[in-house]
């Protein structure tokens, strides 16, 4: 039996980013998204993509989500996480964080390679996503969690579910938009500050 993995099949904008944080935390070497892994998906070339999975302890972020029975075929007795956000929460956070910017894996995943004017086509793809995960990983618990982070989810039931004790840390709530804006406020205080110090040197 190859080595048992972790692979967080949650859709971007979900907290993946939060779920590398915390699985980094908890001493897995962790990787995603690829991007590259494209072009092998595409040629069929998955024994690449196997190899390179040995590599590592967990994964997250495309292309990830999207393999998840090849990934459970090949790596029997693996650990599934799907991250989940509410549906018009997650579109809004796709939208704001592409917009109209194409990516090839996008055009892959949905059909199209940005979200902005194709926000049903997002939506519906995530949500039939969500619902084939379900329905697939129904009745085994020991092999798939869905945990939300903004429905308060955390250390305790992902540490209960990897048999892993929790740290006595914050769980790291990463790219929140609140925390984005407040980076943003503080990014242009200083600016601000940058321009008032260098008119007084001019003057």
């Amino acid at each position: 039996m190859k080595d048992r993995k972790i692979f967080g099949i949650g859709f971007h904008k979900t907290g993946t980013t939060s779920l590398a944080s915390a699985l980094r935390c908890l001493d897995y070497t962790v990787v995603g998204p690829d991007l590259d892994l494209l072009s092998n998906i595409l040629n069929s070339d998955f024994g690449s993509i196997y190899e390179y999975i040995l590599k590592y302890d967990a994964f997250q972020d495309n292309p990830w989500p999207i393999l998840y029975k090849k990934l459970d075929s090949e790596f029997p007795g693996s650990k599934f996480i799907l991250t989940v956000r509410e549906d018009e929460k997650w579109l809004n956070s796709v939208l704001n964080h592409f917009k109209s910017t194409h990516s090839d894996m996008r055009k892959w995943i949905y059909g199209k390679g940005y979200p902005l004017g194709n926000e049903q086509m997002y939506l519906d793809t995530y949500k039939a996503h969500n619902r084939g995960v379900r329905e697939y990983f129904k009745n085994r618990s020991e092999d798939f969690i869905e945990l939300s982070w903004e429905g308060g989810d955390g250390w305790t039931k992902l540490c209960q579910f990897l048999d892993k004790p929790a740290p006595n840390i914050p769980f790291p709530h990463e790219n929140r938009r609140e925390d984005l804006g407040k980076k943003d406020s503080k990014l242009n205080k200083f600016q601000s500050l940058l321009g008032a110090l260098f008119s007084k040197k001019k003057s």
